[in-house]
């Protein structure tokens, strides 16, 4: 399996964290997992333009993305799948793809989220589909760029949901 790193980014591609990602783990693809995106052409012609000079792009379905990655399309190259939310990953996982870890990095802020870091704030799904994550066994690490230390990221999370019930 040739997946280097997995990423939760709501911005998904943008110049300095696919630069900085990209280059550090000598990425050779990027793979944005969204239903939505893929018929969306404005948004795909900005994933095009924000990938790295010599990088590959994939934008796909769940679905398809599954499939490619498990019937070894990518087996040759260096993999950072990219999603702007954890359901697409945990589907990912329930289609049979193995995820030794995902790095949860920027998810925004709206009325209806709760903080986790400056940077990570979840909806009520999100902290269901984290939690169904980490049951298979992918380790949750929150980290913004390469330089950043890796943190586990469900201790974080548990606060979050202590602090949201005492409300």
């Amino acid at each position: 399996m040739t997946i280097i790193a997995t990423r939760i980014d709501g911005r998904l591609i943008h110049g300095q964290v696919a630069n900085l990602w990209t280059t550090k783990l000598n990425i050779s693809r990027i793979m944005v997992i969204d239903n939505e995106i893929v018929t969306n052409e404005l948004e795909k012609t900005a994933l095009k333009l924000a990938t790295p000079a010599g990088v590959k792009l994939s934008i796909l379905t769940v679905e398809k993305a599954a499939s490619n990655i498990l019937a070894g399309r990518y087996d040759s190259q260096r993999l950072l799948i990219v999603a702007k939310k954890p359901d697409r990953f945990l589907e990912l996982i329930n289609r049979g793809v193995a995820l030794r870890n995902l790095n949860v990095g920027n998810m925004s802020q709206s009325a209806e989220t709760i903080s986790v870091t400056r940077s990570i704030n979840v909806l009520k799904q999100d902290i269901n589909d984290f939690d169904a994550i980490a049951k298979t066994g992918t380790m949750l690490t929150a980290q913004m760029v390469p330089s950043d230390t890796a943190i586990d990221f469900m201790p974080l999370l548990n606060k979050v949901r202590q602090e949201s019930h005492h409300n």
